[in-house]
């Protein structure tokens, strides 16, 4: 298994390396959020903890949120401190856990519902059991999940039944999440015609004609649905206050969200649920990387944003809000610095 996954990951970083530049940097913190420490990074200085060590960090599909924020948050902790971050396209939440567990990469991107299942032993990891061989870092934004449809009469999830409808790569997280939402309509699997596509691949079917709907669990606005957005209308897919209420009621890792209607030109706002992107860490990656990658992203918060539409949401407090995972202790000595106590092992 472990082979397999390396070799995996060879061929991912062969062809997936992201060279992911940014521009000036500041130590100003996002909007509402904590300030950090009081130290400037810039590009002509190196901060954080000495004695950095090279990273691996596993992020997502090509055409995810996680893919091009990842990349600038790499080429940022690079610049600015002693740690080098090598950001890698992968195949997302539950590869770069296994990623991580068999020594092959040392930080990754997941969402907060899959790195449960993991530490649970639950859903995706029920037949290979308990991962306790990660940390959290920091949970960095929300995913929403998006109903994205290009079909103007399907204008609620129960219109899905019958249809044929992407729930993501198979095992994926976004098809528990397609799942649990289906659930919350009285709906299954068996309910609808499921394919099961990448979000790049489930664009390209919307714009085809060859599925009706896709579900594409991703910070909002997301490349595969804005690339869409230039040639066809999207029609994104509110979920209704009662199935939300039902829904956070049966799988309390979800919150409440709101995709506003000038990320993808809709109409309106959309009313969804969404679960927040946490980037994890092996267990054996030293306290000073785990620090570095902290300060490297909460010290150049306004330089990121002006990267990665993403950077606006950098927050402390909800970085240091995980709790289903305990933190890494270099992640716990960097938000200890700022006044915040996380919990550890």
């Amino acid at each position: 298994m472990k082979k397999r996954i390396a070799l995996a990951l060879s061929a991912i970083m062969a062809a997936g390396m992201i060279m992911a530049g940014c521009g000036s940097t500041s130590s100003a913190p996002a909007a509402g959020g904590n300030t950090a420490a009081d130290s400037t990074a810039t590009s002509d200085t190196v901060g954080g903890m000495e004695g950095g060590t090279n990273l691996n960090f596993t992020t997502g599909g090509d055409q995810g949120t996680y893919y091009g924020f990842g990349g600038v948050l790499a080429s940022k902790i690079s610049e600015t401190t002693s740690t080098n971050v090598t950001a890698i396209a992968s195949g997302g939440s539950q590869a770069n856990i296994e990623f991580i567990d068999a020594g092959d990469a040392q930080l990754g991107f997941v969402q907060s519902d899959v790195m449960a299942y993991a530490y649970d032993g639950t859903r995706l990891f029920e037949e290979t059991g308990k991962v306790e061989s990660f940390s959290t870092v920091a949970a960095l934004y929300m995913e929403q999940v998006q109903v994205v449809s290009v079909d103007p009469s399907i204008t609620s999830v129960a219109d899905l039944k019958g249809k044929n409808v992407s729930i993501g790569a198979a095992g994926s997280g976004t098809y528990f999440n397609a799942l649990d939402v289906l659930a919350a309509y009285g709906l299954t699997e068996d309910d609808i015609n499921p394919t099961y596509q990448s979000f790049g691949d489930s664009a390209e079917a919307l714009q085809d004609g060859k599925i009706d709907a896709a579900f594409i669990v991703a910070g909002a606005p997301t490349t595969a649905v804005t690339s869409l957005a230039t040639s066809k209308a999207v029609n994104v897919i509110s979920i209704d206050d009662e199935h939300i209420k039902a829904l956070i009621e049966q799988s309390p890792y979800y919150s409440e969200a709101t995709i506003p209607a000038d990320a993808y030109g809709t109409e309106s706002d959309i009313k969804t649920v969404a679960v927040a992107a946490v980037v994890i860490a092996g267990n054996d990656v030293s306290e000073a990387d785990i620090y570095n990658f902290l300060y490297g992203v909460f010290e150049n918060v306004d330089s990121i944003t002006a990267a990665h539409a993403k950077g606006a949401e950098l927050d402390l407090d909800f970085a240091a809000s995980v709790t289903s995972v305990p933190y890494h202790p270099g992640a716990a000595k960097y938000f200890s610095e700022t006044g915040i106590e996380v919990p550890t092992k």
